[in-house]
């Protein structure tokens, strides 16, 4: 196929798509997509807080897969340690989104940062992955099939931390106290990225 040159902008309402293909077979190979987000994103026990902010983005750059997660703390409550994230007093599952391998890749790396410092709920803020969808607001992790991805201590303007363990396929993700605060968020914005292979 000829090269096409565009004079003006591109447009497009399903994203964008860069292809390799194979001369002997055919066969297509994905080496970018833009924009993409999570198919799954978080439950409502998370997006209805009052003020939160939960944004997603995927991004493909050859075999690189980066899957971001922002999410503004604000609204959301944390009670005793080892307990689910979320709005407070609510059944409603709080999860902050599904992995899965066919969007993300395998998950080989990933960290926290912190561009806004936790306060009103407690700063200490783990991640966890687990089997389940339906973990809510104030429940033990524990009572889910779950993965402690990262043991991340308080969160503060500007620190990063790093996974040391990842989402298996189809996984969901939550946030965690890693102390007891029982009181609403009023501030925290945290980025979470996951880097995938394919």
């Amino acid at each position: 196929m000829a090269n096409t040159t565009f004079n003006g902008p591109v447009r497009s309402e399903n994203g964008f798509r860069t292809i390799s293909k194979a001369a002997g077979t055919g066969a297509e190979t994905v080496l970018w997509t833009s924009p993409a987000q999570l198919a799954t994103g978080a439950a409502t026990g998370i997006t209805t807080g009052t003020g939160t902010v939960y944004k997603t983005g995927i991004a493909r750059s050859g075999n690189i897969i980066t899957t971001s997660i922002l999410i503004d703390l604000t609204g959301l409550r944390s009670t005793a340690s080892g307990d689910i994230i979320g709005v407070d007093g609510t059944s409603l599952a709080c999860h902050i989104g599904q992995i899965t391998a066919a969007e993300s890749g395998t998950i080989i790396a990933g960290r926290i940062t912190c561009f806004e410092a936790p306060t009103g709920g407690d700063p200490d803020i783990d991640l966890y992955s687990a089997v389940e969808a339906t973990g809510t607001e104030d429940t033990a992790i524990s009572t889910l099939d779950e993965t402690q991805l990262v043991d991340s201590g308080d969160h503060t303007l500007g620190s990063e931390k790093i996974l040391t363990a990842f989402p298996a396929d189809e996984e969901y993700l939550y946030l965690v106290a890693g102390a007891t605060t029982d009181a609403d968020y009023t501030a925290g914005k945290l980025l979470i990225e996951l880097i995938g292979t394919v």
